[in-house]
């Protein structure tokens, strides 16, 4: 029977090098999707709907929460994020990796679901200090968000205990190289191959 795919939970402070770890990383690694959230907050400069953010009012996101279609759902920094139950499960199925992006409020709704089998990892920074300066260094941030992703770093790296790994984003080639050895790992923990396929000992797989 072909095994389903795993999920995977990321989080990470705001600024930590995450994004930037896990698009190099999905570069390299077959059969590994990235599960686009909802969210209420604006789209950043560069950003597109339905490929970084499905962007939505909050009234729409209200409505999709109360119809229990959101596999977990967040407000983090005065914005709602949610994870769409549906397209997760379906990708899960067809034996496909999925790893979600979410905060450690969304991690610990995933981790306390009985029904879903999670790998969880977080990526921090070296230091506050380190995470303070790259957040200075986007120049896209008020003084009032820097200062408020900075509390909020304080109490998620807290959380960091609770995840299954640990990436510590220092140099970030050997975070990106660390994470992907995690998700190598995983696959064979499962029985399957680095590819994500199934290994077939009787076939000489």
């Amino acid at each position: 029977m072909k095994p389903k795919g795993q999920l995977f939970v990321l989080s990470a402070p705001s600024g930590a090098g995450k994004t930037t770890i896990l698009k190099r990383v999905m570069q390299e690694i077959a059969k590994l999707a990235f599960s686009v959230s909802h969210t209420t907050r604006q789209p950043r400069k560069g950003e597109m709907d339905g490929v970084d953010y499905h962007f939505v009012s909050v009234e729409e996101f209200t409505g999709m929460r109360d119809e229990g279609m959101f596999l977990e759902w967040a407000e983090v920094h005065g914005n709602l994020y949610g994870t769409s139950r549906m397209a997760v499960l379906e990708q899960l199925e067809k034996g496909i990796d999925i790893i979600l992006d979410i905060d450690v409020q969304g991690a610990s709704i995933i981790s306390e679901d009985d029904s879903q089998d999670s790998v969880s990892i977080f990526v921090a920074p070296p230091s506050l200090q380190e995470l303070e300066r790259r957040l200075r260094g986007r120049g896209t941030d008020s003084e009032e968000t820097i200062m408020l992703r900075l509390g909020n770093a304080r109490k998620e790296m807290n959380s960091a205990k609770q995840y299954d790994y640990l990436v510590v984003n220092d140099n970030l080639d050997e975070a990106a190289a660390t994470l992907k050895a995690v998700l190598i790992a995983e696959r064979s923990r499962s029985h399957r191959l680095p590819s994500g396929d199934p290994i077939d000992l009787e076939a000489g797989r």
